[in-house]
């Protein structure tokens, strides 16, 4: 189980910095942000992953296209963040 929650953290880490790197722009987020950005990242590639090709968990946690869901779901979180307003409420704090 602990492996489990620092693997998360570490992906969630990289597929969020990823993301931030791909998108244009400047983004003022803590590291702790951006590993929170990954992971609900991970959690939109995933269910992406799910509903576009039928693939789960059963078919392994940790694989390429998990990775590569992960970044692309990151990079849809961060641009609704964006759209939203997230950017604006983050600097006016």
């Amino acid at each position: 189980m602990l492996w489990t929650l620092i693997s998360w953290i570490i992906l969630g880490l990289l597929a969020g910095a990823l993301a931030r790197l791909l998108v244009p722009g400047r983004d003022p987020m803590s590291i702790s942000a951006t590993i929170l950005l990954g992971v609900v990242g991970s959690f939109v590639g995933g269910f992406l992953g799910y509903v576009l090709f039928d693939k789960d968990l059963g078919d392994g946690a940790l694989q390429p296209s998990g990775i590569v869901g992960s970044i692309l779901g990151g990079i849809v979180v961060l641009l609704v963040w964006r759209a939203v307003g997230g950017r604006d409420r983050a600097l006016r704090r």
